[in-house]
C-alpha cells in the first residue's frame, strides 16, 4: 500500500464558501468509502450559518477552535468551544453562530458520507 492510499492531504486551495455562509474544505469524501466523510468547516466571527438539514446523514461537529452557539431542532441553544462534540441527527434542523472574535473551526464527520443531494436549505 502506498502513502496516497493511507494519507489524505488537505488542499487548502480547495476551500469554498457555501451558500449557508460557512467555508468548507472536504478533507475526506470519496464514493469508494460510503461509510463516512470528514470536512473542515470555518465560520467567520459574528456569522450565523443558514438553517438547513442534511437528510439520511448523521453529523458530528468536533469543535477545534473558537466559540459559538449551536442550535439543533428544538433543543436549547448550546454554547460550544474547543473539544466539544455536537451530535446532529439525520434530517435535524440546524445552524451555528460564531460568537467570538476569531474564526470558529470545526470538523464535520458524516455517516454515511455527505452527499449534496441530501442537503436542504431552510432559508
Amino acid at each position: 500500500m502506498s502513502i496516497p492510499d493511507v494519507v489524505w492531504r488537505a488542499d487548502v486551495a480547495r476551500e469554498f464558501l457555501t451558500p449557508e455562509r460557512c467555508y468548507i474544505l472536504e478533507t475526506y469524501n470519496t464514493p469508494t468509502d460510503r461509510s463516512l466523510s470528514i470536512a473542515h468547516a470555518r465560520v467567520e466571527p459574528k456569522v450565523t450559518t443558514a438553517w438547513h438539514v442534511v437528510e439520511h446523514t448523521i453529523e458530528r461537529y468536533i469543535i477545534a477552535e473558537g466559540r459559538g452557539i449551536m442550535e439543533v431542532e428544538d433543543f436549547p441553544p448550546a454554547d460550544v468551544g474547543p473539544g466539544d462534540v455536537v451530535i446532529i441527527p439525520a434530517g435535524a434542523r440546524q445552524r451555528i453562530t460564531n460568537t467570538g472574535s476569531v474564526d470558529l473551526i470545526f470538523y464535520c464527520v458524516c455517516t454515511p458520507r455527505f452527499e449534496a443531494v441530501n442537503y436542504r436549505s431552510l432559508e
